[in-house]
């Protein structure tokens, strides 16, 4: 209390003297006395705020079956439905670049960006057709068993009542609690619930120009403050450019993210790349570490004593140890498998991770094919989906995950509740592994297969049918170090026809039925 009333002193201090920086760019009075509690429950344990302690975790069951969940973009970047979920970012760039030009967009939609910022989209994001509970009974019906949406981009905007700004959801724009109604929606029907920060970057997220209304400090509480390294010519290079965040930001970062475990219980909590923005730096010289190590003591100490048990931290690159959360991977996979749990994220389209208008999407066989390449290889997939401004999500959007959800309720047997094999398939396609790379990706073929286990039972899946009608699954050939036992029978999942199959030197030849079960991917249930 004592720290609250000197930061409340300081404030009105800082307001009376004009000398003094503006109220928006000191310290919220609240954040300090949240540090406080935060390091009362990090002491408390059972984890400590160190790597060798954080690395005892231990993942969830229910993560590991899932498989399968979905991602939310969705904040005041929908409004201007242009290039990407980036325009709050691009449109103050005055740069040639390939591709759509949103700072000479902006100027020529909405006038000139002093007098029409991106605080100026705020009021028209009214969210006004925004139902939780179709949108949960839709991503039920895709068959996720988890949902995460944005708690908060790098714009600086929350999507939920946060005590640490007055640029929130729930005071401005929809002037809703967007994520305590997802998450009793989401939960109401079974699904399991998260939350992503993408907040770290907000540090450096907005390029800065006296001829911009980013530039004043009364907006500082939004668009951050204006640090002078903004305005040098190179602050738009941020993957060459990225002064660490100082203490005031880390803190308040801090407060942020623990308040969301603290209002939600959030099953997972996801971190975009700011964490760790030199992508060369490990956990142990990340200067962003000490925050992070305080952060997941308190998210774990916190959810050990939920119902549910404990929380599940995924990150970016070398952000934490392997053991002390689950690695992500965006728009990428693995090319083989990785025994610590992973997942990738990427989205329907691959033009844009928010609602645009004219996105490049992609097809639900590609889709349904990367979800079974990556549960092969033991990680999960979380689909992102852009809803627009007014709270609907696209028709196209809807279709593509209907899609996707008719082809698990035929085949999530050999998805949900399954582990990776001794190996994770054959075929000579191989797939994206860089950082955003996916689309280097070629389609898959009908050589390449794809195997899980539950048990005693194999799951084949083979991501394009054959026309020839047969398949040859050279792994599972006699004699093979692989499968060593007899094979006792092999059917097709969705389908009641008696296949043909024999076993050779070559392989398991399997005839496929005449009628296919599913639109897209196919799977062989192997039993001894």
């Amino acid at each position: 209390m004592r720290s609250f009333v000197i930061a409340s002193i300081l404030l009105v201090s800082a307001w009376v003297n004009a000398e003094s920086p503006h109220l928006a760019t000191l310290p919220h009075p609240g954040v300090q006395p949240a540090v406080e509690q935060i390091d009362g429950v990090i002491q408390a344990g059972p984890f400590a705020a160190d790597w060798d302690s954080l690395s005892k975790y231990e993942i969830p069951q229910w993560y590991k079956d899932a498989k399968f969940g979905i991602f939310i973009h969705w904040g005041a970047y929908s409004v201007p439905a242009f290039g990407s979920e980036w325009y709050p970012r691009q449109m103050y760039i005055n740069l040639d670049r390939r591709g759509d030009n949103f700072f000479k967009h902006h100027i020529d939609t909405y006038g000139p960006q002093k007098t029409f910022g991106y605080k100026d989209f705020i009021p028209s994001f009214k969210a006004d057709k925004f139902d939780a509970k179709e949108w949960a009974k839709l991503f039920k019906e895709t068959g996720a068993k988890y949902v995460i949406p944005v708690a908060e981009h790098h714009d600086g905007f929350p999507m939920y009542d946060c005590s640490f700004t007055r640029w929130n959801a729930s005071e401005m724009g929809p002037k809703r609690d967007v994520i305590q109604e997802l998450s009793d929606s989401v939960r109401g029907e079974g699904m399991k619930f998260g939350v992503s920060s993408h907040r770290a970057f907000n540090w450096m997220f907005y390029v800065r120009n006296e001829a911009y209304d980013n530039a004043d400090p009364q907006y500082a509480d939004l668009y951050g403050r204006p640090m002078p390294f903004l305005f040098q010519d190179n602050a738009w290079d941020y993957q060459n450019f990225f002064p660490p965040q100082d203490q005031q930001f880390k803190d308040d970062w801090l407060a942020r993210s623990c308040e969301l475990v603290d209002k939600y219980k959030p099953d997972v909590f996801w971190f975009d790349f700011g964490i760790t923005p030199d992508r060369k730096l490990t956990y142990e010289n990340n200067h962003y570490a000490d925050h992070l190590k305080k952060f997941a003591s308190y998210y774990y100490n916190a959810s050990s004593k939920w119902s549910d048990g404990l929380g599940i931290i995924n990150y970016k690159f070398d952000a934490f140890p392997e053991n002390a959360a689950v690695l992500d991977k965006e728009r990428s996979k693995m090319a083989e498998i990785r025994k610590p749990f992973w997942q990738t994220d990427t989205a329907v389209s691959a033009s844009s991770w928010g609602y645009t208008e004219n996105q490049r999407y992609k097809t639900p066989d590609r889709l349904v094919d990367d979800l079974v390449d990556i549960v092969s290889k033991n990680g999960c997939l979380l689909l992102n989906v852009g809803p627009r401004a007014d709270g609907t999500i696209p028709e196209e959007d809807q279709a593509i995950l209907k899609a996707i959800g008719g082809w698990l309720k035929i085949n999530g047997e050999a998805i949900y509740d399954t582990t990776y094999w001794k190996t994770f398939g054959e075929g000579s396609t191989t797939v994206s592994t860089g950082h955003v790379s996916e689309s280097k990706d070629k389609p898959f073929t009908s050589d390449d297969l794809r195997f899980t286990a539950k048990g005693d039972t194999l799951y084949v899946t083979g991501l394009a049918w054959p026309e020839s009608n047969e398949v040859t699954v050279k792994t599972l050939a006699s004699g093979s170090e692989h499968y060593a036992g007899e094979i006792g029978s092999v059917t097709m999942l969705g389908s009641k026809e008696t296949l043909e199959w024999n076993r050779t030197e070559d392989g398991l030849k399997v005839k496929l039925p005449s009628v296919k079960p599913s639109e897209f991917a196919y799977v062989l249930k192997v039993t001894q």
